[in-house]
């Protein structure tokens, strides 16, 4: 055997213990959550944070995690924020963010873009980095304002060369378009993405009158403009404004949006929000030498590549790979988060998984409260520790497709 192989055999002994009670053990080197938030997901240009920047949305989640976890700002080493449409990536927004959150100048900051898992990107960065060596305490953030930064000028204008590669030139073609034609293709009908739908409303808007949010959201003080008059006023905004009653039957009754006699409208597709949200992350002994609470720990993620016109499927590859680096099977989870970019892509994944629909967000999704591109990686975080927590589960699965035709999948371990 070869010095490859070997060290290849030892990095996958040390990635898969033994099933799920090797999974379930504590040991010093784990990579622990110790804080996870969120600000309430609201309307793009209707709710709560219309006209709130996404940098002052970051910083509403900073000084919250500060609070909530009693960390020393100083111990935390680099912040990492996923964001898809944010001007210049971000990146000098950000580290303003977090330096008038509190953090020092030692804090280093920055801002990435893998598109609707850019919030997943963020944390698992920040874990690799800590397991690494690199640093000892981190943040995986993810944020966005579709309100403010969402429109015709996201779209990246492609050069002759790009346009002439029929593979790249692919990558340019709306999402919509793209689950439209996978829901042809794939043979998800309307009624069942509508079904599946309601259902995603109706658990939201359960949770939300039962409380199950609260533990997650953070309420923000900010300010809105009235349409009508211009006025200005201070807002407290601490709860999912895209939550309604919906049933099958009025989301029958909705025009498609993609073609006349396509399957996919408003209704059965991820709403267009504005959200933030942050993940504390350090290793086990770690937070016992600080005395920081433990909500749960990282276990291991997976990216994947799927074809351009395909990217819904992104999930579908991606949370085998997960499971596979964790060592355990699919009926190991208690709980699968997976982003309902479109009702045709989610419950295309969910069968062809086979997974059991009552594992499948059990809090409603991005159909139901919305999707903030680069903060849905990170909220899913602290919306499936949580529901673990609430619920006395351990073991759960945060996943998302990817714009462009990838997938990312990560495993996390409740305490």
């Amino acid at each position: 055997m070869s010095s490859a192989q070997s060290r290849a055999l030892e990095i996958n002994s040390h990635l898969n213990p033994s099933g799920r009670a090797g999974l379930l053990e504590k040991r010093p080197d784990d990579i622990v959550v110790t804080a996870a938030l969120r600000t309430a997901i609201t309307r793009g240009r209707k709710g709560g944070f219309k006209d709130t920047a996404a940098a002052d949305l970051l910083h509403g989640v900073f000084t919250h995690l500060i609070q909530r976890s009693g960390i020393d700002p100083s111990l935390v080493e680099d912040v990492s924020v996923g964001s898809v449409l944010a001007p210049g990536g971000g990146a000098t927004e950000f580290r303003a963010a977090a330096l008038a959150a509190g953090f020092p100048a030692s804090t280093a900051v920055k801002s990435l873009n893998r598109q609707c898992s850019s919030g997943l990107q963020a944390c698992v960065e920040i874990a690799n980095a800590i397991k690494s060596g690199m640093i000892d305490i981190g943040i995986g953030a993810g944020v966005e304002s579709m309100s403010q930064q969402y429109g015709p000028q996201a779209v990246t204008e492609f050069s002759d060369l790009l346009e002439d590669n029929a593979s790249a030139a692919e990558c340019k073609v709306p999402m919509g378009v793209l689950s439209e034609q996978m829901a042809k293709d794939k043979g998800v009908s309307r009624a069942d993405q509508d079904r599946f739908a309601a259902n995603s409303y109706q658990k939201a808007l359960a949770a939300q009158k039962n409380g199950w949010f609260d533990e997650e959201i953070v309420p923000l003080t900010v300010k809105s403009e009235d349409p009508k008059t211009g006025k200005t006023t201070e807002i407290t905004v601490s709860r999912d404004d895209g939550v309604r009653e919906v049933t099958s039957e009025s989301l029958s009754k909705i025009k498609p949006a993609f073609h006349k006699n396509g399957t996919i409208h408003a209704g059965n597709a991820s709403q267009v929000s504005d959200g933030a949200a942050a993940v504390l992350l350090m290793k086990r002994s770690t937070a016992e030498q600080l005395g920081q609470k433990i909500l749960g720990k990282f276990v291991a993620a997976s990216v994947v590549g799927v074809p351009p016109l395909l990217m819904g499927i992104g999930p579908w590859k991606a949370i085998p790979e997960a499971l596979k680096k964790a060592g355990i099977s699919k009926d190991d989870v208690d709980i699968f988060e997976i982003n309902e970019a479109f009702a045709s892509q989610c419950l295309w994944c969910v069968n062809e998984l086979g997974l059991p629909m009552e594992k499948v967000n059990p809090k409603g999704g991005a159909i139901a409260f919305g999707h903030p591109l680069g903060c849905t990686g990170s909220r899913q975080v602290s919306t499936l520790l949580y529901e673990l927590k609430r619920t006395g589960k351990q073991i759960g699965v945060t996943s998302m497709c990817v714009g462009t035709g990838m997938g990312m999948a990560a495993v996390w371990v409740a305490e």
